[in-house]
Formats: structure tokens, C-alpha cells, sequence
């Protein structure tokens, strides 16, 4: 998985970098935090520019992000409840999960987008209230940037400092990235088979 992430990075450049991030926004096949880590070993290597990847993940990132957002405006609470509860096995989301974010929007503000972007579990979530919300989209994308910039900046200084020890670091994320990658499969599956439709 190191070897295949990397190479393909290499290959694709920044579009890579952004389509990653963008997919792993609507659905998270493979974390950003494997994704931006092993996007700094690669600049760190001289392959690919410092600017241009956090310019590429923050972006792609956003661009992640901005279906759920327009999903909740659009559809407003009840209707994308609905439609989460009808999808839920396909989707990384519930109905439960948006009752939790909207009641974390009404509890800290709207500066919740910022800090939300930092944390692993709500990142893609915290767009569903600032849509239901009706956040402008000006004060959606400063924040979001904000906020995925700062987050993926952290992960790519942690892949470009390690560098220097690119073989050791090797051996060991290829492994832990593969059992993650199949806790991730598990917890899909899983999902899948005893997902219950919402009652009407």
C-alpha cells in the first residue's frame, strides 16, 4: 500500500493529491491521514513542490466537502435525514450522525466549521450543518480553507520530516496502512449487512 500510494502520487502529481482528497471527503476509502503523510514523503524526495500539495489537498479537500454542504441546503434537515436513512449503507452517514453535528453547530457557532475540519471524525460531517445552516458560501469556504489547510499541512510535515528514514518508516506503515484499510472494509461491510431501513 506505501509503495502503491507513493508511486501513484508520483505518477499523477498534484491532480493525484486532489482527487484523493476530494474522494476521500464524499467517501473515505483511504484517509488523509495516509494520503497527505505519503504526499510529503514524495516532496521530500523532490518530486513534487511543498506549496503545490498543500495547495492540492487543501483543495481537494474542499472540494470534498462542498456536495455535502449543497446536499444539506438544498434538501434541507428532514429531507436528507430521509435520504441518509434510505442510503445509509452506501453513505458514511446516518440520520443520527446529522442530528449530533447540527446540535454541535447550535452549541459552539459556526466557528465550529473551522475546528471541525481539524478532527478526524466530523470533518466531512461538519458540512451537513453549515448547509442546513445556510451558511454563506464565503464564510463555508474561508473557514473550511482554514481549516483543511492547517490540517493537512500537519500531515504533510509529518511524511516530509520522516524522510530521511523513508525505508525503516516503509516497513512500518505499510502494514498498519493495510490493517487499517481492513478495518475500514470490515466497518463497510458490516454496515452493509445489517443496515436497517429507517421506519416511516
Amino acid at each position: 500500500m506505501f509503495k502503491f500510494i507513493t508511486e501513484f502520487l508520483q505518477s499523477s502529481g498534484y491532480l493525484g493529491v486532489f482527487a484523493l482528497m476530494a474522494i476521500e471527503n464524499i467517501f473515505p476509502p483511504i484517509p488523509s491521514e495516509l494520503i497527505m503523510p505519503f504526499a510529503g514523503f514524495v516532496v521530500a524526495r523532490g518530486d513534487l513542490n511543498l506549496i503545490g500539495v498543500l495547495i492540492a489537498g487543501t483543495a481537494g479537500s474542499i472540494a470534498g466537502a462542498l456536495p455535502w454542504y449543497y446536499g444539506a441546503r438544498k434538501y434541507g434537515k428532514e429531507r436528507l435525514k430521509q435520504f441518509a436513512d434510505r442510503h445509509a449503507r452506501w453513505m458514511t452517514v446516518s440520520a443520527e450522525d446529522i442530528d449530533k453535528s447540527i446540535a454541535a453547530f447550535d452549541r459552539h457557532g459556526r466557528s465550529v466549521v473551522l475546528f471541525g475540519r481539524l478532527i478526524p471524525a466530523i470533518r466531512t460531517l461538519i458540512s451537513v450543518p453549515a448547509g442546513l445552516a445556510c451558511m454563506s458560501l464565503g464564510q463555508f469556504l474561508f473557514f473550511s480553507t482554514l481549516g483543511s489547510l492547517a490540517w493537512t499541512g500537519v500531515l504533510t510535515a509529518a511524511g516530509f520530516l520522516l524522510e530521511s528514514q523513508y525505508e525503516r518508516v516503509a516497513d512500518y506503515v505499510d502494514p498498519v496502512s493495510k490493517a487499517i484499510l481492513g478495518l475500514l472494509l470490515a466497518w463497510y461491510l458490516y454496515r452493509v449487512f445489517t443496515h436497517r431501513p429507517a421506519k416511516g
